[in-house]
């Protein structure tokens, strides 16, 4: 009987990410997190954000984190939230109160240096262009984005998109051979993130660096400017953020040893089918 039950046991073990999908998960999962974190201290050089060719402080900005002589704030859109202790005004490790937009923790350097993030983030974001091209190619060709990320017909159905909303909201997440198979939900989130935010956010990227702005004026034509460049790039930015908190939330809520093992060996074990 126990013998019988090994050999059941191991059946429901399949394959489920082919070795290039592995690669580029956790190569770009350490190649965003030190773009978003040298990013910020980026930002901290001038916390504010506009829209069109030209912004200074005098200009009105869409987003703005400052700090007065007493807390820290965020003003969005005209709306002013308090944040102190949080963005705007903060204290460090060695309990000295700082007044920059993001704290050291959330930065690269963790110590204010424009010159060292902008090393860190240059660097970093040519490794994001040619693992995503490269990745690009690689899935087209073999086929795993026609495949395993193309929505199926049904699949965009209202009805369809609508159920597994709800599905996910109760934490009734798919069993059996639904597992090995993404759904709807993150086939679309994944073709946004993977043909949709990286490719702006390189390309918003490119539109603001000198070089490249001289030899393609056409870049920052397409933006709508250059501070429209820096905006979509910082929303482009926050939104792969929020996708990677979800992201993270989701493969706790789903079993992490199961969902973790299944994007480092390509094994991944399938959840009992419900009676």
């Amino acid at each position: 009987m126990a013998a019988g039950e090994a050999v059941e046991d191991k059946t429901r073990l399949v394959r489920r990410h082919r070795l290039s999908t592995r690669l580029w998960h956790w190569v770009n999962a350490a190649t965003v997190i030190i773009l978003l974190m040298s990013g910020l201290m980026i930002f901290n050089a001038h916390p504010r954000l506009y829209w069109g060719q030209y912004g200074a402080n005098a200009d009105p900005a869409w987003l703005e984190i400052k700090a007065t002589e007493t807390q820290g704030l965020v003003t969005v859109a005209g709306v002013t939230i308090p944040t102190t202790g949080v963005l705007g005004r903060w204290t460090d490790s060695d309990g000295v109160v700082q007044t920059r937009a993001f704290p050291g923790w959330s930065t690269i350097p963790s110590r204010y240096s424009l010159a060292a993030a902008r090393r860190w983030h240059l660097a970093f974001a040519w490794v994001l262009a040619v693992g995503g091209l490269i990745y690009w190619i690689w899935s087209v060709a073999n086929r795993h984005v026609q495949r395993d990320l193309a929505p199926r017909r049904g699949e965009l159905s209202p009805r369809h998109i609508w159920q597994d909303i709800r599905d996910h909201a109760r934490l009734r997440f798919p069993k059996g051979e639904a597992a090995a198979r993404y759904n709807i939900l993150q086939k679309l989130s994944y073709l946004g993130v993977i043909f949709g935010l990286l490719p702006l956010m390189v390309l918003s990227g490119l539109g603001m660096a000198p070089a490249i702005d001289a030899a393609w004026p056409w870049i920052l034509d397409l933006l709508g400017g250059r501070q429209s460049a820096r905006s979509i790039h910082f929303i482009c930015a926050m939104a792969i953020l929020a996708f990677i908190i979800v992201h993270l939330a989701m493969v706790v809520l789903a079993g992490p040893y199961n969902e973790i093992r299944s994007m480092i060996t390509g094994r991944y074990r399938l959840p009992e089918e419900r009676a």
